[in-house]
């Protein structure tokens, strides 16, 4: 084998395990998002009069799970604590909120303020809300939504074992 034969194979090889890697690290890193986020792709079940989504608890025992806000994918986290949904100050843009008036809000962390807007759709699965109440949180990091009770005062929720039935 010639020596720039050989050079040649090195490159393929040390290419194939940096592509090796790179795939591995691609395939726990949907892995762990899978375990973070059980219910990326929500079904909506169509009983009678009644919407159903059966949401599926991840590993730190929330239920987390995608849906829409003003046709933007994003990740809710069901919050029962909660009394309106509180989006992260820093989602503003992306999601085309407007901040309204500044106010204080009390958190487990102690009291904080907030800024008032307005969701002009929320989708949950096939379930519409419109022109909804909500704040935006510079205090909450990360890309998590929190779904309040200004939404889940108008769903039924069902809890078994490790499923969270929405029920509208």
């Amino acid at each position: 084998m010639s020596h720039s034969t050989r050079k040649l194979g090195n490159a393929f090889t040390w290419l194939g395990w940096i592509i090796g890697f790179f795939m591995l690290a691609l395939l726990f890193d949907q892995i762990l998002e899978q375990k973070f986020n059980p219910n990326q792709s929500i079904n909506t079940l169509q009983t009678g009069s009644y919407q159903e989504i059966t949401l599926k608890r991840n590993r730190q025992g929330h239920y987390i799970f995608n849906g829409l806000i003003n046709n933007k994918v994003v990740t809710f986290l069901v919050d029962t604590g909660a009394t309106t949904t509180s989006i992260p100050a820093n989602l503003a843009t992306k999601l085309n909120l407007k901040k309204g008036h500044r106010f204080t809000v009390q958190t487990a962390n102690g009291n904080s303020f907030a800024y008032s807007t307005i969701i002009n759709s929320l989708k949950i699965g096939d379930m519409k809300f419109n022109n909804v109440s909500a704040s935006l949180n510079p205090g909450l990091l990360g890309n998590e939504i929190l779904l309040g009770m200004n939404i889940l005062k108008n769903i039924e929720l069902i809890q078994r074992g490790d499923t969270l039935i929405l029920r509208k």
